[in-house]
């Protein structure tokens, strides 16, 4: 996909003067006199980066109540609805905005969401979810959900950018940003105990520096290696992923990287120990590369080899995918053919039984008309990101008989569910508490959990 189409899908989305470009394949930063798209001037809007279009203000505090959450309490899901927000079988527990997520409104009115991850604190058992803005990354303790608790904020390295993405590995905390230079920021998230007068500014533990921007990151948690991918197609791997060790992870360091693939979007990296015995004990790449997925041994880091490649019909633009716990579905997202193809939101499950012959098993065509983002499977179901449809859950119990269906939602844009870039960018479902953190580009932080 090009960058002029990118431009313009995103511009039609939110609406915009001018954007400011870095990297390849996507728009960096957007500046709008209408910040949420609700038809209100940022000058006169009482809710900047929430829509809020009848400017409604319960206490009369001068904070719209689409924004206003000083006083939060839980939203059961009644009626199909929490509060104005559409939902099936998911309850609000916890809330923060965009500006409950910054110190003294730092990202400015151009402040966006996007990823999200979350961390569990070994010591104490707390839970944390990590939120990505535009202007730094943002960890908050989600411990009382009632009571959600900013720790602090980690400004971006270099420069603003609606692109941020989180992982963690070994309690560090690694971010990437497709802001110019913006490179790899280790923060140690042990940090986040007992700091007093919350929130606080810090600063990272450490920043590697031998790339510049960059779309994503991925972590395999048993290997002890972070690939980064979306990098300059430039660059010495073409986008492709970059192999860094940080199994001392303040002290990382590269060790190649694989360019044969071409530009990649997102990945999942695994040890597999999979139904393909020929690869058993490999370490083993899946690339979202653009226009096919791509799958690679990387366990020499020296000699990555090309294992297959498998496409699809009406490729828009392969975005991102994650395995099954047994690691025989690959489960993939087009973020694109919703608006190129005109069809409903459309998720792609790939048989992975033999990794040299991978195959497109079947396509699941959901009811919603919204764009998939990012997608991860806890044990039979699948969480999908779909941008103005929220958070989707679907059981995936009988993929192998090529069915699955939707089985809960918790929609945070209740405007409509079109194939527009607002809404859910991700969702984080790994809490042993079954908290999910929710991160949404125009509202914020969402905290949901299924309902009893």
């Amino acid at each position: 996909m090009t960058m002029t189409r990118k431009l313009n899908l995103l511009c039609a989305a939110i609406g915009c003067f001018f954007v400011l470009t870095t990297c390849e394949n996507e728009p960096v930063g957007v500046a709008s006199a209408d910040s949420d798209g609700d038809g209100i001037n940022d000058s006169t809007d009482n809710c900047v980066n929430t829509a809020n279009p009848n400017q409604d203000d319960t206490d009369g505090d001068g904070i719209g109540d689409a924004c206003d959450t000083a006083n939060f309490t839980s939203l059961p899901c009644e009626n199909g609805f929490a509060g104005v927000y559409p939902c099936n079988n998911y309850d609000l527990i916890g809330y923060l905005s965009l500006n409950d997520l910054s110190i003294n409104n730092s990202g400015g009115s151009n402040l966006k969401g996007n990823d999200s991850w979350g961390w569990t604190d070994p010591q104490d058992g707390k839970e944390y979810a990590l939120v990505g803005l535009s202007s730094h990354a943002a960890f908050v303790d989600i411990s009382d959900p009632d009571n959600l608790r900013l720790v602090g904020v980690l400004p971006t390295a270099t420069s603003a950018s609606i692109w941020r993405d989180i992982k963690v590995y070994q309690n560090h905390a690694f971010i990437v940003s497709e802001a110019n230079n913006h490179g790899m920021q280790v923060f140690d998230l042990t940090r986040l105990r007992n700091v007093e007068n919350t929130p606080v500014e810090f600063d990272a533990d450490a920043h590697f520096t031998e790339f510049g921007s960059a779309h994503n990151i991925v972590i395999n948690d048993d290997s002890g290696y972070a690939y980064v991918v979306g990098t300059n197609r430039n660059g010495p791997f073409g986008g492709g992923p970059l192999f860094i060790n940080i199994q001392n992870p303040t002290a990382p360091t590269s060790e190649g990287g694989f360019g044969a693939g071409g530009y990649s979007h997102d990945a999942q990296v695994v040890n597999y120990n999979g139904p393909d015995s020929d690869y058993n004990g490999k370490e083993i790449l899946i690339g979202s590369n653009e226009n096919e997925v791509v799958i690679v041994d990387v366990s020499d880091k020296a000699n990555p080899v090309t294992i297959s490649t498998v496409g699809y019909n009406n490729i828009a633009y392969t975005h991102q995918g994650w395995f099954t716990e047994d690691l025989r579905y690959f489960i993939v997202g087009d973020e694109l053919d919703e608006q190129n193809i005109g069809t409903n939101t459309r998720t792609l499950i790939f048989d992975f039984n033999d990794l040299d012959n991978p195959e497109l098993s079947f396509e699941y065509i959901a009811q919603n008309t919204s764009i998939d983002h990012n997608g991860y499977t806890l044990g039979n179901s699948y969480f999908l990101a779909s941008y103005r449809a929220g958070m989707r859950e679907i059981d995936i119990t009988n993929i192998g008989n090529q069915s699955i269906s939707e089985i809960g939602f918790f929609d945070t844009y209740p405007e409509n569910d079109n194939a527009n870039f607002n809404g859910v960018w991700n969702v984080y479902p790994y809490f042993e508490s079954g908290h999910i953190v929710i991160s949404d580009i125009e509202r914020g932080l969402f905290i949901v959990k299924k309902s009893n």
